[in-house]
């Protein structure tokens, strides 16, 4: 269960990288936008003001997120924004799309390459396909994840959840897309992110990467695996005067079928 108010806490720090993926994106006038893995719809509503003629669709498997995208929907002001609930691996186009933009989706998805490849197929002559996925996985803040579900006490509970699988290389992705018959412009940037208030790391990570952990814990025990995880996060990013730095890599893909 996604908690799209934990989620939109650090919402300028999240929607940062969005702004930098579709600012690549060359389309003029496309007929037809989708957003794959959409979450509570404030980027795809930002598509939509874009390209004020486009259909844009927005897609997500959580039903959270959609009900809250939905609720911020005034067909007014955006008459051709809609969204709808299914799964990104599954999701079929009615028409070819003219772009298609996946922001932090496909960390969670483990045959994201077959994916990545099936959707640069869709792309008509012209068409753009846009998608930035963290590349943090060796950083302390999953690192330090893994270690304690993995630990004793957190074993019999946590060894079957399956956590976030993040990115591969970006080498990896600008030959996946080059091959598919696109132009490519594939990049990465680490983030540094100054977040304040009280272990701000872990109310950052509440709201993205331990999700799967909370959904199998009842409160009591969710409550002692922050508190540990919490604890070693602290250490990992200490507070300083200005507020506590969290450095956050991220992998940038552009592709461009050529008319």
């Amino acid at each position: 269960m996604w908690d799209t108010t934990q989620y939109l806490r650090f919402g300028e720090e999240r929607s940062r990288p969005f702004f930098d993926l579709v600012s690549r994106v060359g389309a003029e006038k496309p007929g037809f936008v989708v957003d794959m893995g959409c979450g509570p719809g404030n980027l795809t509503a930002a598509l939509a003001e874009r390209w004020p003629s486009a259909t844009v669709v927005g897609v997500d498997s959580s039903p959270e997120m959609i009900e809250a995208a939905q609720a911020r929907v005034k067909p007014a002001d955006a008459p051709g924004l809609s969204f709808m609930r299914d799964d990104v691996r599954h999701w079929k186009p009615q028409a070819l799309p003219d772009v298609i933009v996946s922001n932090a989706v496909l960390q969670w998805v483990p045959e994201h390459r077959e994916l990545l490849a099936d959707w640069a197929g869709w792309l008509p002559d012209g068409g753009w396909l846009a998608v930035q996925v963290p590349g943090n996985f060796e950083q302390p803040s999953h690192a330090l994840m893994r270690e304690l579900a993995g630990s004793p006490r957190w074993r019999p509970l946590l060894g079957d959840v399956n956590l976030t699988r993040q990115s591969a290389d970006p080498a990896d992705y600008a030959e996946l897309l080059a091959l598919a018959g696109c132009e490519v412009d594939v990049w990465e940037t680490t983030y540094l992110h100054i977040l304040q208030g009280a272990d701000p790391v872990l109310e950052w990570i509440k709201g993205t990467g331990l999700r799967p952990v909370l959904a199998v814990l009842d409160a009591e025990q969710a409550a002692d695996f922050l508190a540990e995880y919490g604890k070693r996060l602290r250490v990992a990013y200490p507070p300083r005067p200005v507020g506590t730095v969290l450095p956050f890599r991220r992998i940038f893909a552009v592709a461009h079928r050529a008319s």
